[in-house]
């Protein structure tokens, strides 16, 4: 550990703070988390937060509001506020109203990447680790699903259920970054490897893939399974994080360009300076985020 990780670790003593970081933030950052997860054990854990005063959120601004939603008597801050997900920016709230006023009998699931304005229109939200259980859960047979059209289509292929993306081109530019041929080759290179790839990913990728699976899915199977070598078809520091909990297995990126450079805005300059003056605070508008709240809670209560 470096002197200014050392920093950082006595700040949040003085301070009374904890640490919430994303499976796709970097190695210095992992290993000064409180908590390290996906977004629904993101959520799951800002749900839970009791005894801290401040929470600093290294993610995307989504997961900060979300903390927001599910703690607003506490000081969420971001390191860094331009640390922005493009695809939860995909959906405006006015586009979700216009699809329910051409849908009145579907339910609205909203990914969890989404802002919170677009989160007080939904029904109930999801991330991938539970996207198909969140729609199995409701009554209609007509789904509004958004913003991201590949989980869409991988929850289509899962249910009994019509399922209507919204928007139409709603995507992770960071997932779209991987090809069929980027699997070809690295499956001559390692012919024994088992292929996990994200469900943002194309529906070709999924079809080539061994599992479809959510980072936090990724990290117990990687845990679980015999296997010795695995490729990994998400941001490559989920790699980072695996190769830390499975010294003894061969983790290995399917493209290592797949970077998420929103997520790497967070440093641990960043993460120092947001602990010693108190920001960048993220807030959400009490009416906004009531709403919100019941659409995340009705999510986390399959959960718990």
């Amino acid at each position: 550990m470096n002197q200014l990780q050392k920093e950082i670790l006595e700040l949040k003593k003085e301070k009374n703070a904890i640490i919430l970081a994303h499976n796709y933030q970097t190695a210095e950052i992992q290993e000064i988390a409180d908590f390290l997860g996906d977004s629904l054990e993101l959520c799951l854990k800002a749900s839970q937060i009791e005894d801290a005063d401040l929470v600093v959120f290294c993610g995307v601004d989504f997961m900060a509001e979300t903390a927001f939603i599910l703690n607003p008597d506490k000081k969420i801050l971001l390191p860094d506020l331009s640390a922005e997900c493009p695809m939860a920016h995909m959906l405006p709230a006015e586009e979700v109203r216009e699809y329910k006023r051409r849908y009145p009998d579907a339910a609205v699931v909203l990914y969890v990447n989404t802002m919170a304005e677009a989160k007080a229109e939904a029904d109930i939200l999801c991330t991938s680790a539970n996207a198909q259980q969140v729609v199995e859960s409701l009554p209609e047979e007509q789904i509004l699903f958004g913003p991201d059209m590949n989980l869409a289509s991988y929850v289509a292929q899962k249910v009994d259920k019509e399922i209507i993306p919204i928007p139409q081109e709603g995507y992770c530019y960071v997932h779209k970054m991987f090809q069929p041929t980027d699997i070809m080759v690295m499956r001559e290179k390692y012919p024994d490897a088992e292929l996990l790839v994200h469900p943002e990913c194309n529906p070709e990728l999924q079809e080539l893939a061994d599992q479809v699976l959510s980072t936090g899915g990724m990290v117990h199977y990687v845990a679980s399974s015999p296997g010795k070598t695995f490729l990994i078809g998400t941001e490559v520091d989920m790699v980072t994080r695996l190769l830390r909990e499975n010294p003894d297995k061969t983790i290995i990126p399917l493209l290592s360009e797949a970077i998420c450079q929103n997520m790497k805005l967070h440093t641990l300059e960043k993460v120092k300076n947001s602990l010693l003056k108190e920001e960048y605070q993220v807030k959400v508008d009490p009416g906004i985020a009531d709403r919100a709240r019941m659409a995340v809670e009705r999510m986390l209560s399959l959960s718990n």
